[in-house]
C-alpha cells in the first residue's frame, strides 16, 4: 500500500452556500488561488504543497428589497489541475456535497444566458487524452450513486446522466466521467477521479457563478473527492481576521497544535426521508448563552423517525441555523442578555437571508461592538464557543438613519424549509476542524488560524 501524502493548501473564501441535504449554491464574493511556479516543500516524511493565495472581491449590487433572499454564503475555493495536458480549474470546496463537478465545454455546446455567463470558466474535455465517459451500465453508475438526491439515468448515448438541483431553481446537468485530478502541478502524481461533466443547467446568478469552474464534493459519500483520493482525514482552519485559511489533506501531527476534542459522527444505516447519511452529522446536546443553559428537551435535539433534526457541520454555510423551537429559545435568551447593550431593529418585515429575524441598530460610526454574551454549542465530547464579532453580521447596504443594521448570526431553519440544524463556517472561525473519516468523528481545538498558517510555513523546508 503506497504511503498517502499530506497536502496543505492555503485557502480563501468565496460567497457560496451549499447546505448538505438541501443544496443551496450561490456566489457573492469571489476569491481565487494562483498556481505559481514554486518548489515542492515537505514536512518530515510527508509531501506538502502550499498554493499561494490571492484574494479578489467582486462588488455586489445592493438590492433594496426589504426581505433579502437566502442565497449568499461563504465556502472555500481551491485551484487545481485536471486532464492531460492539465487545465487549471477553480472549485468550490463543499463538505455538504458528494459529487465533484465541472462546467464542461464541447464544440457542439454553447451555453445560453440561463446556463452560464459569457466568460464562464470551463473544462474542455475534448482536449484531455485521459478523459473517459462512464456508461450507465457501469458499477460506478449503478452502485456508487445511491446517495444522490436525484437518481441517475441513462441518456441516449448510454452514458450515466446526472442532474443536480438547488433550492433557488439553480441546476446543473451532464454525465459522469473520469479524468486525472492533480492537487500539485506536474510532475506530481495525478488521481483518476469520477466527476460530473456538466454541459447545461440554470444559474440564478450567472455572472458570479462564472468565476468558478465547478464544485469539489467533500462529504462521506463514496464518490466524494476526499473518498476517491483515499485520505482518511482532512482538516481546515479559517481565520477570523481576514479572508485566509488553510486546508490540509492527511494527518495533522504538529507539536504546536493543541489536543483535539472529538465528537462522534452520527450514523443511521437505514434510509430515512430527511436524513443525509453521508453528511458530517454530530449530536447537539445543548446550548448555553454565557452560563445559562437553555431549557431544551433532549428529544428536540435528536433526529426523529424521519431523520429530521440532524445536526450537520458544513464548511460551505456561513451562518448557523436551528430548528424553530430551539432558535426561539436562543433568540429569547440572547435578547434578554443584551438588554441595554444593543438597540433592537423594530422592523418585523426585515428578515435577513430568509432565516435571520433578530437584528439590531448600531451607530454606523461605532468602531467596536459592545461586550456580547457568548453562545456555546455543546456536543458529545466537544464544545464550540462563539463570542464577540462572529455573533453579529453587518448587513451590507442596510441603514436606518445614522445606524447600520447588524443581525444575529444564528437563524431559523423553519423559515428556510430546512429540517435540520446546520453549523456554519462563521462559527468555526479560529478552530482547527479535523474530519476523521476513518474513526467516524470530528475533532476541534481553538487556534489562531492566521498564526497556524505562519507556523506551517516556518516549519517547511525545500528539497
Amino acid at each position: 500500500m503506497r504511503p498517502v501524502p499530506v497536502f496543505l493548501i492555503t485557502i480563501t473564501r468565496s460567497f457560496h452556500v451549499c447546505i448538505p441535504g438541501f443544496n443551496f449554491l450561490f456566489s457573492l464574493l469571489v476569491t481565487t488561488f494562483s498556481l505559481l511556479n514554486r518548489p515542492l516543500l515537505c514536512f518530515s516524511q510527508f509531501d506538502t504543497l502550499i498554493l499561494p493565495l490571492t484574494t479578489q472581491e467582486i462588488p455586489v449590487p445592493f438590492s433594496a428589497a426589504r426581505k433579502l433572499s437566502f442565497h449568499h454564503n461563504i465556502s472555500l475555493t481551491v485551484s487545481l489541475q485536471v486532464g492531460s495536458p492539465p487545465q487549471n480549474v477553480t472549485m468550490v470546496l463543499d463538505t455538504g456535497s458528494e459529487l465533484s463537478w465541472l462546467y464542461c465545454s464541447h464544440p457542439t455546446t454553447r451555453p445560453d444566458n440561463n446556463t452560464r455567463s459569457r466568460g464562464q470558466s470551463t473544462f474542455d474535455s475534448t482536449r484531455s487524452t485521459s478523459y473517459s465517459n462512464i456508461s450507465c451500465s457501469s458499477t460506478t453508475c449503478t452502485d456508487r450513486t445511491r446517495d444522490f438526491y436525484i437518481p441517475v439515468s441513462c441518456d441516449s448515448g448510454q452514458l450515466c446522466h446526472t442532474t443536480l438541483s438547488y433550492a433557488d431553481m439553480t441546476s446543473a446537468e451532464g454525465t459522469l466521467a473520469s479524468d486525472v485530478f492533480r492537487v500539485a502541478p506536474p510532475p506530481s502524481q495525478g488521481y483518476d477521479t469520477v466527476f460530473g461533466c456538466m454541459t447545461s443547467g440554470f444559474s440564478s446568478n450567472p455572472d458570479e457563478d462564472s468565476k468558478n469552474t465547478g464544485l469539489m464534493g467533500m462529504n462521506r459519500g463514496s464518490l466524494s473527492f476526499v473518498s476517491q483520493m483515499g485520505f482518511r482525514k482532512f482538516s481546515y482552519c479559517i481565520s477570523g481576521s481576514d479572508l485566509s485559511g488553510l486546508l490540509l489533506l492527511g494527518d495533522a501531527n504538529f507539536t504546536w497544535l493543541a489536543p483535539l476534542n472529538y465528537t462522534p459522527l452520527i450514523q443511521i444505516s437505514d434510509p430515512l426521508p430527511y436524513f443525509n447519511r453521508v453528511a458530517y452529522t454530530v449530536q447537539l446536546e445543548g446550548i448555553k448563552v454565557s452560563d445559562t443553559l437553555l431549557p431544551l428537551p433532549k428529544s428536540i435535539l435528536e433526529p426523529d423517525h424521519t431523520g429530521a433534526g440532524q445536526t450537520m457541520v458544513d464548511s460551505g454555510t456561513q451562518f448557523s441555523y436551528l430548528l424553530g423551537e430551539v432558535y426561539s429559545a436562543l433568540k429569547a435568551e440572547f435578547l434578554n442578555q443584551t438588554i441595554g447593550k444593543l438597540r433592537v431593529l423594530d422592523d418585523p418585515d426585515f428578515v435577513f437571508e430568509g432565516g435571520m429575524d433578530l437584528c439590531y441598530r448600531v451607530p454606523a460610526n461605532q468602531t467596536a461592538l459592545p461586550n456580547l454574551p457568548s453562545v456555546s454549542l455543546m456536543f458529545n465530547g466537544a464544545v464550540i464557543r462563539v463570542s464577540g464579532d462572529p455573533l453579529l453580521y453587518r448587513v451590507p447596504g442596510e441603514v436606518r438613519g445614522n445606524d447600520a443594521v447588524y443581525c444575529f448570526t444564528f437563524g431559523n431553519s423553519d423559515l428556510l424549509g430546512v429540517e435540520a440544524y446546520v453549523i456554519g463556517h462563521r462559527h468555526q472561525q479560529n478552530l482547527w476542524m479535523e474530519f476523521d473519516l476513518f474513526n467516524s468523528r470530528i475533532g476541534l481545538a481553538e487556534v489562531q488560524c492566521n498564526l497556524a498558517v505562519q507556523n506551517l510555513r516556518l516549519n517547511l523546508i525545500a528539497f
